[in-house]
């Protein structure tokens, strides 16, 4: 297996890997000492960002994935110096006081005290005014308790605005924007308004890569929030196609499914869950899958599963 790569996170001073763990309902549904030895591995092949969300919210059930990270990290005995923590920040918590106590909220249950970078959620109110939540990330940031920032699948022309008023303001505005990217969803990714945003420097993390499992052979699949298109049962029914694809260069539907996310220019990183050593193995062999069929080759197979072509705007949402 080649060493992963790194690539530069927008215009930060972030250098991050190819490929990234994710804690959605992760660590939660494995053993604990399974998921030391899958964290200690991950960070020797060369995986250096974690993505580390607050799910829990009140009046809903407990959610202790990000607490659970917590303690492995500690028992990996990996020195914080060593990876990247990226944290979540939802738009519904946004109020006189900002951001802040949902990240203090963060740090006390991952055991930080930095964010590497912050992610902000889907926009879901409409009373949000773009240029206060601006000046609260540049609050955060002076504080050094955030290095860099960006959002969860918002739309281009929001990304530009904050991009807009960041400029106007003297301060740094969004780096990165995590999109949902997939063989089967790739119209926003691919289109033109975010190539317009890649050309300029801005970066991707491409997230919901395997569609909740289901293009890992899962026959049911786990929650990936929104549908966009209502394009997941066609991404259901032509999984098993997606495996005879993968079945024909050798490899796992898994693996050719993180491998095509690995060729698009703009994506630094991208983000997977893995409960398994094995499943782990397999997405890191993904780089290599790349390197032996090659960027176009590797697209070109997987084309007549681009599901969400014509049915989502390539604007965002």
């Amino acid at each position: 297996m080649s060493v992963l790569p790194r690539r530069r996170l927008g215009n930060s001073e972030l250098e991050v890997s190819s490929l990234s763990i994710g804690s959605w309902h992760t660590y939660d549904r494995m053993d604990f000492a399974d998921a030391v030895a899958m964290v200690r591995t991950a960070v020797a092949a060369g995986i250096n960002l974690f993505d580390v969300g607050v799910y829990g919210f009140p009046g809903m059930p407990p959610v202790f994935t990000d607490v659970i990270w917590s303690a492995m990290m500690r028992a990996s005995g990996i020195p914080r110096e060593e990876y990247l923590v990226s944290a979540k920040l939802w738009l519904e918590g946004f109020g006189d006081e900002g951001f802040r106590p949902q990240l203090e909220n963060a740090f006390l249950r991952g055991g930080f005290d930095v964010a590497d970078l912050v992610i902000l959620g889907d926009i879901r109110r409409d009373d949000i005014v773009l240029e206060d939540l601006v000046d609260d990330l540049a609050t955060l940031k002076k504080a050094g308790l955030i290095r860099a920032w960006g959002v969860n699948n918002w739309s281009a022309t929001n990304i530009r605005r904050l991009q807009e008023i960041a400029a106007e303001r003297g301060v740094d505005g969004p780096e990165i924007a995590q999109l949902k990217y997939s063989i089967g969803r790739r119209s926003i990714p691919d289109g033109e308004p975010f190539a317009a945003l890649f050309a300029d420097g801005f970066s991707m993390q491409a997230s919901d890569v395997l569609e909740g499992g289901l293009l890992a052979g899962s026959t049911t699949g786990r929650e990936v929030g929104r549908d966009p298109g209502g394009v997941q049962a066609k991404i259901r029914d032509n999984a098993p196609a997606v495996a005879e694809v993968a079945a024909k260069l050798g490899t796992s539907a898994a693996r050719l499914a993180v491998a095509f996310t690995l060729t698009h220019p703009a994506n630094v990183t991208t983000l997977f869950g893995a409960t398994k050593q094995s499943q782990l193995a397999d997405n890191l062999a993904a780089v290599d899958l790349v390197e032996q069929v090659g960027r176009e080759e590797l697209r070109a197979l997987v084309e007549p599963f681009w599901f969400d072509r014509g049915v989502v705007d390539p604007e965002g949402p």
